[in-house]
């Protein structure tokens, strides 16, 4: 399987690690790191050589009650970290849902258009969609994620019932209206929306049944980097992981990254490049049964 985007055609045979590159100063795991330009650019080079695949910038955060920030500001975040990151040689992708964001970071030869709306924001003043946006371009890539409700009310009312049937029907619709568009789906990459309105255990739901949650035949993206519902299970007496450090979110972020990948994502967008790779290897190495014996040493 391949994921066709604006200048890259993304072999998926092994999984692809997107490196985030949050330029804000109120992301709830890194707001305020890489905040300028300058040091998002640097963030950029320090994720390749880290050994991301496809470097992911957004100049808005979207935690649980973020407030929306304007045009204007995420333009001025967001455009001169991409006009850097396309000369690295890597897939740029931009998160955001606002469709002006979306062609200026085109225009600018971004790759693929990462959408936590799945391109339904209908707020643009020109009167344009994501969808218009993405169908009007010849062959770049977009991530379509399912989202209950939005960032400021979505962990209010969380889902009910099973989310697995849900997801698969919002996402299936969504991919069939954007071919109905006359977007490939070689295109399209589908994200269920780790900690999008959904419980703890909804999200592991997710997780568990990964592969029954994302319509066939698509490459399938997961986002489970220092998501509280990490910590939840692995810290007793914080339901929400409040108060406790982003560190310590490391190692079950690396471990739902590679149980995601052995259920079937081809994609994971992570905060923690190098690590995630290290867990990658380990679960490849598994796969291929090709695990290297140490010759024993002295006793």
């Amino acid at each position: 399987m391949h994921w066709q985007t604006s200048r890259f055609s993304i072999d998926l045979s092994r999984p692809r690690v997107m490196g985030i590159v949050n330029v804000t100063p109120d992301s709830f795991s890194d707001g305020g790191q890489h905040a300028t330009s300058s040091a998002a650019m640097a963030h950029c080079e320090a994720l390749l050589r880290d050994g991301a695949d496809i470097l992911d910038i957004g100049g808005e955060s979207t935690r649980p009650g973020a407030p929306p920030v304007s045009l204007e500001e995420e333009l001025a975040r967001v455009l001169p970290v991409v006009r850097h990151a396309v000369t690295l040689g890597v897939p740029v992708s931009v998160d955001t849902y606002k469709p002006a964001v979306m062609q200026a970071a085109l225009d600018l030869g971004a790759d693929i258009i990462n959408d936590v709306w799945a391109l339904r924001w209908r707020g643009d003043a020109s009167g344009k969609t994501g969808q218009d946006v993405v169908a009007a371009h010849p062959n770049c890539g977009v991530c379509l994620m399912h989202m209950h409700r939005d960032p400021q009310t979505m962990q209010v009312a969380p889902m009910a019932g099973d989310v697995v049937p849900q997801v698969l029907l919002f996402l299936q619709q969504l991919a069939l209206d954007l071919k109905g568009l006359g977007v490939d789906s070689t295109r399209i990459c589908l994200d269920p929306g780790i900690g999008f309105g959904k419980t703890v255990a909804q999200n592991f739901s997710l997780l568990a049944r990964q592969a029954e949650a994302v319509p066939q035949g698509y490459a399938v993206l997961a986002g489970w980097s220092r998501k509280s519902s990490l910590v939840a299970v692995t810290q007793t007496g914080s339901p929400q992981g409040a108060g406790l450090g982003i560190e310590q979110r490391l190692a079950p972020s690396v471990t739902a990254a590679v149980l995601a990948v052995q259920n079937g994502a081809h994609v994971v967008r992570v905060h923690d490049v190098r690590e995630t790779i290290s867990g990658l290897r380990v679960l490849a190495a598994m796969q291929a049964e090709q695990v290297p014996c140490a010759s024993p040493g002295p006793r």
